[in-house]
């Protein structure tokens, strides 16, 4: 495996994670996959995955009137290895938080969509089973539905230490993430194409299809450090939002520290300052749009607000939809029938009967 960087940290960094156990470390590395990655039937499927909900947009438009040649002349560009990430257009969103979004041109997403179809049972095969996000079959409602059952134990989880990653997207290191992919993938072609969409920017672009995966495989084998050499039992995490149960507030502390260290030294990760260790049933564990505790579970209170106040200012079925799909995953029986049974609001009789034959 070729070094990336010449620090004596950054080397034994790099020993750490060669120790760590992990349940994908006997498979062996991938290798000859490039050609599979850029042949044409694996771009043109890259192209219909793509385009889903997107058919109006400038990009697919554009492309689609010349999607034969467009497919081509991007499969040798690949294969001639001219091809290189075309620049981002950035933009902020304020919701759920402020964050600086990255986009690409539709070229690019399909170069990406393209290599997802070939490596996503890599990276899903290193997955913990307590990673939740850009997984599929799992996400926001099974990460809340599975901490609802870790939650009968209510001995055992009678503490939560709760945290999350400082500015993690741009703070995931080139050197480091490079050297995690070549413990898995040995084909050279690929690890260059790889490489070029790493360093096409600071840290790993928000808003890029590739990004969420790497992300996720860039905590992998510290999640299984925490569960494997460490131990805990009661671990979630969604992106960068962690959450661990357990019977002592003491041990909780300890192990925040232990984290901490951990981060630190093998990935150039700071956990922000914000952490807690709080009783459960004092204030609730708020994860995924929820809050936990060991009897109920409530919708968050921003996701409550925003709900009432589309209701009040842009009523529509689509929006009411989704925010019902929220609410009937937690106990908020009384919300929806305070919120839903309003007919100045709705502007229906029967729209909360509606919903509940449609999502009930």
């Amino acid at each position: 495996m070729p070094t990336v960087a010449k620090n004596k940290g950054f080397k034994r960094a790099l020993v750490a994670l060669a120790k760590e156990p992990n349940k994908a470390k006997a498979m062996k590395r991938i290798n000859n996959i490039y050609k599979d990655v850029i042949s044409i039937d694996n771009l043109k499927l890259a192209d219909r995955k793509a385009r889903r909900g997107k058919m109006g947009q400038y990009g697919v438009v554009t492309h689609i009137k010349n999607e034969e040649l467009n497919i081509w002349n991007l499969h040798n560009s690949l294969y001639h290895k001219r091809y290189a990430t075309s620049e981002y257009k950035k933009f902020i969103i304020f919701e759920p938080k402020e964050r600086e979004i990255f986009s690409l041109p539709y070229v690019d997403r399909i170069v990406h969509h393209a290599v997802m179809n070939k490596l996503e049972p890599m990276f899903t095969g290193v997955f913990v089973n307590d990673c939740y996000a850009c997984v599929k079959g799992k996400g926001i409602h099974a990460a809340s539905k599975n901490l609802k059952k870790c939650l009968k134990d209510v001995d055992g989880t009678e503490f939560c230490l709760k945290l999350d990653i400082k500015k993690f997207y741009p703070s995931i290191d080139h050197d480091i993430l490079k050297s995690l992919l070549r413990r898995k993938i040995k084909d050279n072609d690929l690890l260059w194409l790889l490489d070029g969409i790493i360093d096409s920017a600071a840290g790993v672009p928000i808003g890029n299809y590739l990004s969420q995966y790497f992300a996720n495989f860039y905590l992998s084998y510290f999640d299984h450090w925490l569960k494997e050499s460490i131990g805990v039992k009661y671990y979630f995490r969604y992106a960068d939002d962690i959450v661990i149960l357990h019977h002592s507030k003491a041990y909780l502390h300890k192990l925040r520290f232990q984290i901490e260290e951990y981060l630190s030294k093998n990935l150039k990760l700071q956990v922000k300052g914000n952490y807690q260790v709080f009783p459960v049933d004092a204030r609730g564990i708020d994860f995924v749009g929820y809050v936990h505790f060991h009897w109920y579970t409530r919708l968050r209170k921003s996701i409550k607000q925003n709900f009432a106040r589309m209701l009040v200012r842009r009523p529509n079925g689509q929006s009411i939809g989704a925010y019902y799909g929220w609410a009937i995953h937690c106990n908020s029986k009384n919300l929806l029938n305070k919120l839903l049974n309003n007919e100045k609001l709705l502007g229906t009789k029967h729209y909360h009967h509606k919903l509940q034959s449609l999502y009930g």
